[in-house]
């Protein structure tokens, strides 16, 4: 796996006649530690439609400098990237072209620009000689060497502040405050890469089309089914990297998207979008091959934990711990084995040219106002259906069925409404919060039944090894309580959310 480090910086315009200030000044900062001028050599890589770029991903192959190699880098927030590097080598490294291959399909990257700059490198350290931040001032000269304005070229001088690894970015603002009074202003570009493309294309005065405001009710649809689009290959290198809760937010992506096609098939055609959500079910399937099997070990870890020591009786831990192992798959591998697979990039292959070429039906030229709601209150039909047969039902096997059954129409029609959000505003975002309240609910009484399912489960096997099981029962008992405080919670939960003026609301 690649080095990885947590990029944190601010990029200022400068000109050859620019002087920094005299950064000692700055609060926190014992010396000012000038280390040299280094010349820098990178070119950077994209596809032919700079597809990297339009994401903000920067692919670079840089001599000079001592952390020379390949570098990726992929953004966080403002100012904030994560840089991951790779020795120096003649080709793109295996370890980068799998992290982008959700972009990359079957295209190559080739050189785009190529950046010489002249460093001339500070440090500003604390009084104990610790590094605070690296300021830097960077000559740089930019060529074109693909597309329109190959052979073009841009110089320009800038100043990076970049904050070291574990710092406080306070520090920055200190640092920016004393480089503001003496005249230096944020950069107006996000990177060097992104400057370099502005400044050597040939219609850099030609602001292009502006992007439409959606009007119709298919432009809402579509812009929702798009971002769920990119969502889904924008999170597949954090799947890769094994980045907390990418797995999680990648599945709810999937399924928002399948959602999206079931709520809104008057707008966009079924014919076309039920097989597409049938892969999608599929992909949200293997990626939750362990997951649920994460979130009742994480139930049952912190149900043990909250026991006071005299009540945990017995290996319990210890059973805990090995029953867990048994039941995972090794998912992680098997799921970067679907990531690379054929059937993963066919599905990303034709979710792009689904949103390119949209299946549009007669329904998706209306108004929002008349197309969304009556989609989404079609789905909110469908859940009191499901809640009306789950409350009619006394507590048991076919409540807990009835209720998961519920769970699962609360969280379309939650999703419908924040789909209509945009569109819809204030009225579909209270839907939206109502429903997902009554989703909560059925969503903990659900894993209180699978809990105890397992908790049984654990018991006989503790038995079998001569073991006690008070403990199982115990915690039995306190799954067995949240299921009906859950029970007696939802009558009113669901009241709210079934208000008629909510429902209304959405047709104003």
């Amino acid at each position: 796996m690649a080095d990885t480090k947590r990029e944190i910086e601010r990029k200022y315009e400068a000109t050859d006649a620019t002087r920094l200030p005299d950064l000692s000044r700055v609060a926190g900062v014992g010396r000012v530690v000038s280390r040299g001028v280094t010349e820098l050599d990178a070119v950077y890589y994209d596809t032919a439609d700079l597809r990297l770029a339009a994401d903000s991903l920067t692919l670079r192959r840089r001599t000079g400098g001592a952390d020379e190699g390949w570098h990726l880098k992929f953004p966080v927030a403002t100012g904030i990237r994560d840089e991951l590097h790779e020795p120096l080598a003649d080709t793109l490294p295996r370890s980068f072209a799998a992290l982008l291959r959700s972009r990359l399909r079957h295209g190559e990257v080739a050189p785009v620009v190529r950046l010489l700059s002249s460093r001339d490198v500070q440090h500003l350290t604390d009084p104990d000689g610790t590094l605070l931040a690296e300021v830097s001032v960077d000559t740089v000269c930019a060529e074109r060497l693909a597309g329109e304005g190959t052979g073009t070229t841009a110089t320009w001088t800038e100043i990076e502040v970049e904050l070291a690894d574990g710092g406080d970015p306070a520090f920055l603002d200190a640092v920016e405050k004393r480089l503001r009074k003496a005249g230096v202003r944020p950069s107006a570009s996000a990177s060097k890469l992104a400057r370099a493309l502005a400044e050597t294309n040939l219609n850099r005065d030609d602001t292009g089309t502006p992007k439409s405001t959606p009007y119709t009710a298919g432009d809402h649809v579509l812009t929702y089914v798009r971002e769920q689009i990119r969502t889904i290959v924008g999170l597949d290198p954090a799947v890769r990297r094994d980045l907390p809760d990418s797995v999680h937010k990648m599945r709810v992506a999937t399924r928002r998207l399948r959602s999206a096609f079931k709520t809104y098939r008057t707008v966009l055609d079924r014919e076309v979008t039920d097989p597409v959500g049938a892969e999608l079910k599929w992909l949200a399937g293997e990626l939750g091959v362990d997951r649920d099997q994460e979130v009742l070990d994480q139930r049952l870890g912190a149900r043990t934990e909250a026991l006071p020591g005299t009540l945990v009786l017995g290996p319990v831990r210890g059973r805990l711990r090995i029953w867990s192992a048994a039941r995972r798959t090794g998912s992680r591998r098997r799921i970067v084995a679907v990531l690379d697979g054929k059937r993963y990039l066919a599905l990303l292959d034709t979710l792009d040219a689904l949103a390119a070429d949209p299946p549009l039906r007669p329904a998706a030229s209306r108004t929002p106002a008349k197309a969304l709601p009556r989609a989404v209150l079609k789905d909110y039909k469908k859940l009191a259906r499901r809640m009306d047969h789950a409350l009619e039902h006394p507590p048991g096997p076919e409540r807990d069925a009835a209720m998961h059954e519920a769970r699962k129409a609360a969280k379309r029609a939650r999703y419908a409404g924040e789909a209509a959000r945009p569109a819809l505003g204030k009225p579909a975002k209270r839907f939206a919060k109502r429903v997902k309240a009554v989703q909560t609910v059925l969503g903990d009484h659900q894993d209180s039944v699978v809990a105890r399912d397992a908790l049984r489960t654990l018991a006989i096997e503790a038995h079998a090894a001569g073991e006690t099981t008070f403990t199982w029962g115990l915690l039995y008992g306190h799954e067995e309580a949240t299921a009906a405080a859950r029970e007696r919670e939802l009558p009113e939960v669901w009241a709210r959310a079934s208000d008629p003026v909510l429902r209304a609301d959405l047709k104003h």
